[in-house]
């Protein structure tokens, strides 16, 4: 396991880790790899390959009328035949200290196949709707409801009321 921020990492390494999540996730944009930059990468190697991937960085979301600083986590991905054997769970523990040592919160955006293994974890549905800012005010992001994912830490959070995500290009959620 190696966690490194993206810029401690070269450019061979960056490039691996997006053909990595290219593989994993059909959907992959280019806006998808950006997401996933600028923080910290949990990086899990196997006899010299890079087997998994996961990202965290920081947002900001509203809740109840504060600003919280939220550690994001993002291109959670293990290559399909190294998958059920712990790099997901060594990948999201490697995050989670961050989260709970640096963050306000975690939150993310779970695919339908991965609820249950953040669920397990401890991660919480976040049961409100969903909004982000966006150039033309506060929008709703009722796509996203049922699928997003908080990890508390020292702040008290209602789980049934809106919550807002920064704005950014691509998947705003």
């Amino acid at each position: 396991m190696r966690v490194a921020h993206t810029a401690d990492l070269d450019a061979a390494t960056l490039r691996t880790a997006r053909a990595l999540l290219h593989d994993v996730f059909d959907t992959m944009t280019a806006d998808d790899w950006e997401h996933a930059c600028g923080g910290l990468h949990a990086l899990i190697h196997e006899n010299g390959e890079l087997i998994g991937h996961a990202s965290v960085v920081q947002r900001r979301l509203l809740h109840d009328g504060r600003a919280l600083r939220c550690g994001y986590v993002e291109g959670v991905g293990v290559r399909a035949d190294r998958r059920g054997r712990g790099h997901g769970a060594a990948l999201m523990t490697a995050l989670e200290r961050v989260v709970r040592g640096g963050y306000d919160l975690g939150a993310l955006c779970a695919s339908d196949e991965a609820t249950a293994f953040y669920a397990a974890r401890g991660w919480q549905l976040w049961r409100g709707p969903s909004a982000s800012f966006t150039p033309d005010g506060i929008r709703p992001t009722p796509d996203e409801d049922g699928n997003l994912y908080v990890l508390p830490t020292t702040v008290p959070l209602d789980l049934d009321t809106r919550l807002t995500c920064d704005w950014r290009d691509g998947d705003v959620w």
